[in-house]
């Protein structure tokens, strides 16, 4: 039950993020879009991330996050066709 709070307002508060800054989110998004597996094989096989939290946004959205123990993170966001961007990414994850 923890976990699911946990994740469920981690997720809100990176999509609040996203919203607050839509100029940063809109050309991330616009420049990282590829298919899901793609990008989930580059962000383990090049940045050693792997998923930590998943948020359904709604019957066809889903955002995830990835971190690696460095610290770094990015947060993903896919819809039912199995397209998915990088919406935001960063550094210093606890």
């Amino acid at each position: 039950m923890k976990r699911t709070m946990f994740t469920r307002l981690t997720t809100t508060a990176l999509v609040a993020t996203a919203i607050l800054y839509p100029g940063v989110a809109a050309s991330q998004a616009t420049l990282a879009c590829a298919q899901r597996v793609d990008i989930v094989a580059f962000l383990g096989d090049h940045l050693s991330e792997k998923l930590s939290a998943v948020g359904k946004l709604d019957p066809n959205t889903i955002m995830e996050i990835y971190t690696a123990e460095s610290g770094n993170w990015t947060l993903l966001m896919s819809d039912a066709s199995g397209r998915s961007c990088i919406i935001l990414s960063g550094d210093k994850w606890e």
